[in-house]
Parts: structure tokens; sequence; C-alpha cells
């Protein structure tokens, strides 16, 4: 489950999506089939087709989904609804035979999950009592008693790094690692089961400096052992372009195997157990 909202705005983020607290509408060109039902049934008549595609008056437009939900080619999308936790549970529920038989079970990500308290302590409490694990995919960038909440409810954190450096770290996403690092530190002490996850970005994180001090820092938190690298890609590139986002990652190379494998190596002298991928 991804909540939308993030504090963050890494330059590589994969999830554009999910960066504003509010929706967003997808609209894919390659879909399109011209038909201007959209336009027709556009209340606030906020719709315009040319012949390069449909276009939406910003001013005008309020979101309501309707030209999303009548495109017949699903050329449109509303990303992102308020829902209700029974809601939520509702489409849990229906896969819990599966989380028996995979020992799975929900990964509430986002966007930052933290950044919503009161939905999230409430769906993880009605997780816990229909016994289905709970994993919630954090930056740690939030308050600290509002982590260590959710960490009485939690059965597994994924817990992102993704740079040691203040001044580079606030470079990259918008704000300083010193909250981040420091709630790591007091969630370890809680004896929580943690992976981290270090995003690998080719030009800003991967040096092997970073690397070391990564590996350290981890390596000296209580009950802390494993670590998975996730490599960069560019699959968001078109996504940018559908959500009529601003991407600032093109310069961004992909990792190569040997370099993946150059890094992880690196952090196994820490006593860390490395993983390549989620």
């Amino acid at each position: 489950m991804f909540f939308k909202g993030c504090p963050l705005s890494c330059r590589w983020c994969h999830n554009p999506e999910s960066m504003a607290r509010e929706s967003h509408r997808r609209y894919r060109r390659e879909r399109c089939i011209d038909c201007r039902e959209c336009a027709a049934a556009c209340p606030e008549d906020a719709i315009q087709v040319y012949a390069q595609g449909v276009k939406w008056d910003r001013s005008n437009c309020v979101y309501c989904g309707t030209c999303a939900g009548i495109c017949p080619a699903e050329a449109v999308e509303l990303i992102g609804k308020i829902v209700s936790v029974n809601d939520v549970m509702a489409e849990i529920a229906k896969d819990t035979v599966f989380y028996d038989e995979s020992r799975g079970g929900v990964t509430i990500s986002g966007g930052e999950p933290l950044l919503q308290p009161s939905f999230l302590m409430d769906l993880l409490d009605a997780c816990g009592k229909l016994g289905v694990h709970r994993t919630v995919d954090t930056s740690g960038y939030a308050d600290t008693h509002v982590l260590l909440e959710a960490a009485s409810r939690t059965d597994l954190f994924l817990y992102d790094l993704k740079h040691m450096n203040p001044e580079k770290h606030t470079s990259f996403t918008g704000v300083s690692n010193e909250k981040i690092l420091a709630n790591l530190e007091v969630l370890s002490r809680q004896e929580a089961d943690i992976i981290i996850r270090l995003p690998l970005i080719p030009g800003h994180n991967g040096d092997p400096e970073n690397i070391d001090q990564t590996g350290a820092f981890v390596s000296s938190l209580p009950g802390v052992t494993r670590i998975n690298i996730l490599p960069y890609h560019c699959a968001a590139t078109a996504k940018y372009k559908n959500l009529g986002l601003k991407i600032n990652s093109t310069d961004i190379d992909r990792s190569t195997p040997e370099f993946l494998e150059s890094v992880a190596r690196r952090l196994e002298n820490y006593n860390l157990t490395v993983k390549i991928g989620g």
C-alpha cells in the first residue's frame, strides 16, 4: 500500500506520483483514441483536445476523476484517493489465504507513511488484529515519537539510507539526514527488526567514502545486520512525462553489475549481510 505525500524530494525518485499529498492525474497519449468523451463529460469544462492529445486547464480542474472514470481506453488515471481503514482492510482481507501460504503480509510504503500517523497506527492495529504481518517502508524522516509508536505495531522496518554526509543529503533530497540517522539509532535500541535499504545512485552516493561510512554506521547499530542495495533504474522516466512533472535524473547512469558487486563486497567488510535488490 502506497501513502501519498513525502517530506523528501530525492532527485532520483522512482515514485513521483507519491511525492505530493494531493491526487495526481496521469495521461498516456499512446492509449488515447481521441474519442473526446473526457472533454464532453468534464463538469468544469477544464479539458481541451488538440492534435497532440488532451490538455487540462490547471486553473479549472478540480481533480474530480470524471475524466478517468469515463475514458474507454484507460488513457487517463487519477492517482491517489481518500480511503478509510475499513476500505483498505476489505482489500487486505481478500488475500489473507496467500499471506498464510507465503508467510508474506502487508508492506506500507509511500511517499512516507509516517507523514500520516493517525491513519497508519489505525491500519497497523487492524492488520495486527487480523494476524497479518506488517512491514513499514520509511525514510525515517519523522518525529521520533511517531516512529516509536509505529514500532510497537510493526513487525519489520525497511529503512532507507540515502547518504551519510548531511550537506550532500540535503542537496540530493531536500532535507538533512540528522533526524534520519538519530531515529535509526533509537529504533535499533528498541530491538526492532530492521533491514537497511541503500538506493545506490551512481555519481551521488556510491563513492568508497560514503559506502564505508554507511557500513560503519549500520554495523554499529545493535541487532541490525542486513542491508539491501537498490540499483538505480530509469523506469520512472515515463511516469514523469505522463504526470507532467519535471524529471531531475536524466544525467544518472545505471549501475553496472561489476559496480554493484564491488559495493556489496565493501559493505560485507563490516560484517553485514548484503543483498542486491529489494
